[in-house]
């Protein structure tokens, strides 16, 4: 492969093979014996075992695909996303599988276990690169080469359709270039096999590619994980119709590419929306719509978008400067349905100065208790956590619902699902309290009939001050905004060992050694547990805010956080101080700073 573009000199392993030699009719000097069978009309059968080769080739690349990703913290890495939401998808195609199953059957299935097995945001996106190419094989019993470029378009399609800014250098992009060169590759050949191979071979270039559309790729000297966990797959599948053998051999040269640069601040950590109109209405068609256009149109007018529906209706959550440009735009569709509109500023001012006290935590608290299981409950809240400690901590603050979830085990849209299902209310909140399960939350107001709000919370601290916000006595877009003003109130640190070497924001990190998050952010590397917290509470400037509260995990002693805690007070006797037994996975401590 050609690498002068991502300035990297990896060298090649002594277990490193070349591809064979490929004919121009896409085959093998070790497969040119298959000739016709792979020439010859797909069957359902067929479809099956390749995405079985595919999903077991993921399987076998997701740590080297993890360890593409640059940050050094442990998380729901994009290899283990990919894998998780290939297993679930491969799961559904198994269930009921006949050997006369058409394309079109298998291609149903293969969407629907995706999307409901989903996990992260590289895991929603797949999905909905497998629900593209099954829509491109909707009526077909069996696919030839012509039909297999016409899917990886229609993949590609939805992909770019799935994110609302697509950004190029990622898994949008190699998708999209394979299946450019598929639709290439059928004008010239009629062989399914000839198509894959060309796919393949673009998929290939164009992870080579990334690092020169993405600074941040290039300044780190590796690919983009996602768009390589795709290769990866139209691979696994070529190798099967080559009758090649699935078992691994070392790294490939992108494989031993690790990182080594600054990251740049995340999209996600953007500043917050300013203040305005949150608008809620459902819009009914007059007549049908392109759904994807409307909504690309309505997301141009305002902020913290959620809009879900289909060509014959839309719902829409939105905060607006001007909601009369917005409402102005849905009515000229179609007639309007359930509007609701919210002063924001105006709310965000009555909740500062009603602010709760403790009394009223302990009121909410029982109120929870006491409505968890009631059906005259008219907002519920669900959140995600990692942690008994922590699932009880949301309890205590009103949660009525707490998925098990979080680094390492982003929870899949069936979980959460599974969990809007279980509530009580039509109205439903989700705090999905890590970045990284947002875009998952945001899947599942378009899989049910509930209404579904989701309020971006990206940490736990956040999730806690959202909650602290809800209000028993108002409605979803109302408790949704309060709780969304939340978030700026409080700053979050969390301590953590590196994974992996690297350079993060200019600081210079050694596996192993001790770091700082701030908002989820690399502030800080020492060679102490206890260096970290000094350092953090300093950085997040704790000795100007109220509160400061600990979550311990589960490798941290109890004694050992009492000591913690004792020192804490010592140093910053005008602060309350708290301690709360979190139980987290690989976060020692979560700090919640306010």
């Amino acid at each position: 492969m050609e690498r002068d573009n991502l300035q990297i000199q990896a060298e090649k392993g002594s277990d490193a093979v070349e591809p064979p030699a490929i004919s121009p009719d896409g085959l093998t000097s070790s497969t040119a014996s298959f000739g016709d069978r792979l020439n010859s009309p797909c069957t359902g059968a067929n479809l099956r075992e390749a995405l079985f080769a595919s999903a077991r080739w993921l399987e076998q690349h997701t740590d080297a695909i993890n360890a593409l990703n640059v940050f050094p913290v442990p998380d729901g890495d994009t290899g283990t996303n990919m894998t998780r939401t290939m297993e679930a998808a491969i799961k559904e195609v198994e269930l009921s599988s006949k050997p006369e199953d058409t394309a079109e059957l298998v291609g149903k299935r293969l969407a629907y276990g995706a999307l409901m097995g989903a996990r992260g945001n590289s895991g929603v996106i797949l999905s909905q690169v497998l629900r593209g190419f099954a829509e491109g094989l909707q009526g077909k019993t069996t696919f030839n080469a012509l039909d297999l470029a016409h899917a990886l378009t229609k993949a590609r399609e939805m992909a770019y359709r799935a994110v609302i800014k697509p950004v190029e250098g990622t898994m949008l992009t190699v998708v999209r270039e394979a299946a450019e060169a598929a639709e290439e590759a059928a004008k010239e050949n009629d062989s399914v096999l000839y198509v894959l191979t060309c796919a393949v071979e673009a998929a290939k270039e164009s992870v080579a590619r990334t690092p020169t559309l993405l600074p941040a790729l290039r300044d780190a000297g590796v690919v983009d994980a996602g768009g390589h966990g795709c290769f990866v797959m139209l691979e696994g599948a070529l190798k099967h119709l080559r009758g090649e053998e699935l078992v691994k051999h070392g790294l490939s040269e992108v494989e031993k590419a690790r990182p080594k640069f600054e990251v740049s601040p995340d999209d996600d950590h953007a500043a917050e929306d300013s203040f305005g109109y949150c608008t809620n209405f459902i819009m009914y068609a007059s007549q049908p719509i392109i759904f994807e256009e409307v909504r690309d149109k309505l997301v141009e007018m305002g902020q913290s978008a959620v809009i879900v529906g289909d060509h014959t209706m839309v719902k829409v959550h939105i905060h607006s400067e001007d909601p009369g440009k917005i409402l102005s735009y849905a009515t000229s569709l179609g007639s309007l349905g359930q509007i609701k509109l919210d002063n924001m500023q105006t709310q965000h001012e009555e909740a500062f100065q009603n602010k709760h006290s403790a009394g009223a935590n302990h009121d909410l608290a029982d109120m929870s208790e006491a409505g968890s299981t009631g059906s005259d409950l008219t907002v519920s809240v669900i959140a995600v956590a990692a942690g008994e400690g922590l699932a009880q901590a949301f309890k205590n603050f009103g949660a009525n619902y707490v998925v098990q979830g979080g680094q390492t085990m982003n929870p899949s849209t069936q979980d959460l699902l599974k969990a809007v299902k279980k509530v009580p209310s039509q109205w439903v909140i989700i705090l999905p309290n890590n970045k990284n399960i947002v875009m998952v939350a945001q899947q599942i107001g378009s899989l049910t009939d509930k209404q579904v709000v989701v309020v971006p919370t990206a940490t736990i601290p956040q999730g806690i001050a959202a909650l602290s916000r809800f209000n028993y006595e108002a409605d979803l877009s109302e408790n949704a905004a309060n709780m969304q003003a939340a978030l700026g109130d409080v700053r979050t640190g969390e301590v953590t060992r590196a994974v992996r070497t690297a350079t993060v924001n200019g600081i210079s990190v050694t596996d192993g050694q001790w770091i700082g998050l701030i908002d989820d952010q690399l502030s800080l590397a020492t060679e102490s547990k206890e260096d970290t917290v000094w350092q953090l509470l300093e950085k997040m400037e704790a000795a100007k805010r109220d509160l400061l509260t600990f979550y311990y995990g589960q490798d941290v002693s109890e004694p050992e956080a009492q000591t913690l805690l004792a020192q804490v007070q010592a140093r910053y006797p005008s602060q309350s101080v708290e301690l709360i037994l979190g139980g987290q996975p690989h976060y020692h401590y979560i700090i919640s700073v306010e």
